[in-house]
């Protein structure tokens, strides 16, 4: 498996998302830092078949000390790619304003999930829509800092 290099990371595929993850990097973490108005985040994580490191752009919100990402992949009916790498490999890096750092993703609980949803919604508040739009419950990630 390759060792982690933020200069290294595979970027989206998506336009958008490789533009604004560029700029908030290229940026030091200054520019690029929100998605209308709510705040952003550079995820780096490891492809479970390949080992390769990809990069997304996620809203957060936060719980106590640790960042909430929600897996809504705009309602879709499956899962983000993204999602489905932490799942396997729970070992992630951050990039959040000008700090980076390495962090471990688990999925809540359901009642840990009703409890922050609210939350999350007044952070961005299609999540709710997403919700109603698909038949899978949407995942929230919770990311806790390692190093």
């Amino acid at each position: 498996m390759p060792a982690y290099d933020p200069d290294s990371v595979k970027q989206s595929p998506s336009d958008w998302v490789r533009q604004q993850a560029e700029t908030y990097e290229s940026s030091g973490g200054t520019e690029g830092t929100d998605m209308q108005g709510a705040p952003c985040l550079l995820l780096d994580y490891q492809g479970r078949s390949s080992g390769v490191w990809h990069r997304t752009v996620l809203i957060y919100g936060r719980d106590g000390d640790d960042y909430l990402i929600v897996a809504s992949k705009g309602g879709a009916p499956e899962h983000p790619q993204w999602y489905r790498n932490i799942s396997v490999n729970e070992q992630v890096h951050l990039r959040v304003g000008t700090e980076r750092f390495a962090a471990r993703a688990e999925t809540l609980s359901a009642e840990d999930r009703q409890r922050v949803w609210p939350h999350l919604v007044e952070v961005f508040a299609p999540y709710d829509e997403y919700q109603r739009k698909t038949d899978r419950e949407i995942p929230v990630v919770r990311l806790t800092r390692t190093a």
